[in-house]
């Protein structure tokens, strides 16, 4: 049975799916279900068409991965934001780190009041220990 691809981006929530990391060190963006193509990324351009373009206020990461229901991964979960300069924005680049979530952990990403510190999720990816672990993420929508 296919999975549910939700494009709900005025929320209040927005399971945006399972995010899996295919290869350890080659992360995965968030909105890579949603957005295949980050076609509306700012980073990419700017947003084309402003259908998904979002302001989380909360981002929820829950290290588990899809396998006939939901199941502990095997390693870490890593959210990380790209790599700047000679930076490569995966589990190695400690500079790039957000979270590290160990097998089963749930992480909250929050912010302050409306209009405060919001998160643009296209900013973050997943990377992972362990090929095919997964990251399910929720955003929480202003």
């Amino acid at each position: 049975m296919a999975n549910s691809i939700q494009k709900d981006r005025e929320g209040p929530d927005w399971p945006l799916g399972s995010i899996v990391v295919a290869t350890p060190s080659t992360p995965v963006g968030i909105m890579s279900v949603v957005d295949s193509g980050s076609v509306d990324s700012p980073g990419v351009g700017g947003a084309t068409s402003g259908e998904y373009a979002v302001r989380a206020q909360q981002i929820i990461f829950q290290a588990f991965k899809a396998s006939g229901g939901l199941a502990v991964n095997t390693g870490n979960i890593y959210i990380v934001r790209t790599g700047v300069g000679a930076g490569s924005g995966n589990r190695t680049d400690t500079g790039s780190i957000v979270a590290v979530l160990t097998p089963g952990q749930t992480f909250v990403l929050g912010s302050a009041a409306f209009n405060r510190n919001v998160y643009n999720p296209y900013r973050y990816r997943i990377d992972a220990d362990t090929a095919n672990d997964a990251c399910q993420c929720t955003l929480i929508i202003q």
